[in-house]
């Protein structure tokens, strides 16, 4: 048996198609020959990502929110490394001849 590899807007078109609803899955499986089991997997797939896309609980605002930590972290550290700094110019001017 041949396996097909689908991309990614093949299995997009699909999927919109199935969700639809216009045509019954195996008219969808006959016009794109793909099995009516793969298109519920696809048909599923997609709903979720629309169901993750507009969740508060999204994930791409979890990574930006802790991106934001931490550079604000990162901050904190170079600000006490250039406190530091100064503080040791000031002590070591103090030994100079």
């Amino acid at each position: 048996m041949k396996k097909t590899i689908y991309s990614d807007k093949q299995k997009a078109q699909v999927a919109l198609e199935a969700i639809k609803g216009q045509k019954t899955l195996n008219q969808i499986s006959s016009q794109y020959q793909v099995h009516p089991t793969q298109i519920r997997r696809w048909q599923s797939a997609a709903l979720e990502g629309l169901l993750i896309s507009f969740s508060k609980d999204n994930q791409k605002d979890k990574m930006l929110v802790e991106k934001d930590k931490q550079i604000e972290e990162l901050y904190k550290i170079v600000g006490q490394r250039d406190i530091e700094l100064e503080w040791l110019k000031k002590k070591f001017k103090m030994f100079e001849p």
